[in-house]
């Protein structure tokens, strides 16, 4: 059996453990809660003797004192510790792993024995004993941790937050090889935030609040404890009052009031529903007044499809012809012909050798009599365009030096 009495840690001025007291009798488990840095990891190195602060109080196993030896001595009186984030050696392999836990005098005779009784109770380290434990999933280097804890053939199993970082599944089949191991005869001291699977497999509980044990009593208690729900099972303190069946009430008679009864205002509204909806009274359209015919640039004004109704076709073609036989005003030359007429070449510097080009003179040409027909007209503009893109691109052309 392990006993701790009156065990307390400091670090320097820090307290971290005081006057803490925790009892683990063999084939049972003990769960300790409590919230992170309460002091939770420091009771169990403190016991291995492992741990950096400086420890006072009285740890013993089965009456005798162990407080204050060697982790190594420790390990020999039957105290095995599976640390938070296993620990395990990655570049081994499962087996390696777990004959190394078979270090302590005590446990090298039952070594052959010890390895069966892992492999029995965690099935999937039988398949991969081979295989490097860093290759392994997060649960089954869990595995691998707890069985090398075991090989040392311990009384006391303590085991420091063995479901951090595991999934809900992988968590459950942990604690269902803890209750496992419980049923071979080793005493378990668990440290462990998750109070609600914690407490389905363990004997009895302890609350470590601010380095100091508070309560202890046995598992179902803490359960429905409302300060254990409210802290760690995520549970109100206030407990649901169980449903109470209602009893009839008595009838009563309605006031009278000056105003409409509701039967009243329910056949009014009945009413107003199965009336129609008025319908909106149709928006004339405005009228807007004719509007006068105007005549843009000198055009006949623009007429409407109406006015255009009972005039005939030879009509609007002869309108057309006397239009167009009109001779038309006199317009302002902006041609290209127009511009190179007033071009004048710019004059070259006194040391350049180069003579400036010459420029045939343009051809003057006879106005257009106007007698002319719309085509001669037309004729004799095309052909005054040619000419003059032609003479255009003669003047562009680059000459020759003699």
């Amino acid at each position: 059996m392990l006993e701790v009495r009156n065990l307390s840690v400091s670090y320097g001025q820090h307290r971290a453990l005081e006057d803490a007291s925790v009892r683990v009798e063999p084939g049972e488990i003990v769960v300790i809660l409590g919230a992170n840095g309460a002091g939770k990891s420091t009771l169990l190195r403190a016991i291995t003797g492992i741990c950096e602060g400086q420890p006072s109080g009285i740890v013993e196993m089965d009456g005798h004192p162990i407080l204050g030896l060697s982790s190594d001595k420790i390990v020999d009186r039957g105290i095995s510790l599976v640390p938070e984030g296993r620990g395990i050696f990655g570049d081994l392999s499962v087996a390696e792993n777990l004959r190394l836990g078979a270090y302590a005098e005590r446990a090298r005779e039952d070594e052959a024995a010890n390895f069966d009784r892992v492999l029995s109770l965690f099935p999937k380290l039988a398949e991969r004993k081979g295989q490097i434990a860093r290759t392994m999933s997060g649960g089954e280097q869990q595995m691998v941790a707890i069985g090398r804890a075991m090989m040392s053939s311990p009384k006391i199993l303590m085991l420091d937050e063995p479901s951090l970082g595991l999934s809900p599944l992988l968590c459950k089949e942990l604690f269902a090889n803890l209750k496992e191991v419980r049923k071979s005869g080793i005493g378990i001291l668990l440290v462990e935030q998750n109070a609600k699977q914690s407490l389905a497999i363990a004997d009895r509980g302890y609350l470590l609040e601010n380095a100091h044990i508070v309560h202890e009593d046995d598992a179902a208690s803490l359960m429905t404890d409302p300060a254990v729900q409210r802290a760690y099972l995520g549970a109100g303190a206030v407990k649901v009052a169980p449903a109470v069946a209602p009893t009839a009430a008595p009838p009563t008679t309605p006031a009278a009031s000056s105003g409409p009864s509701l039967n009243d205002i329910a056949a009014q509204a009945i009413a107003s529903l199965n009336k129609e909806p008025p319908t909106a009274a149709p928006v004339a359209k405005p009228v807007m007044p004719p509007q006068k015919p105007v005549s843009i640039g000198g055009l006949p004004p623009r007429r409407s499809a109406d006015d255009l109704a009972g005039i005939s076709i030879d009509a609007l073609v002869g309108h057309a012809s006397k239009q167009a036989s009109r001779s038309p005003e006199p317009a302002k030359d902006t041609s290209r012909k127009s511009r190179l007429k007033t071009y004048a070449p710019p004059p070259l510097a006194p040391s350049s050798p180069a003579k400036p080009p010459r420029v045939k003179p343009l051809r003057q040409t006879t106005p257009t009599p106007t007698h002319q027909s719309h085509d001669e007209r037309l004729r004799a503009a095309l052909d005054e365009i040619e000419r003059a893109a032609e003479q255009a691109r003669n003047s562009a052309r680059p000459r020759s030096r003699r």
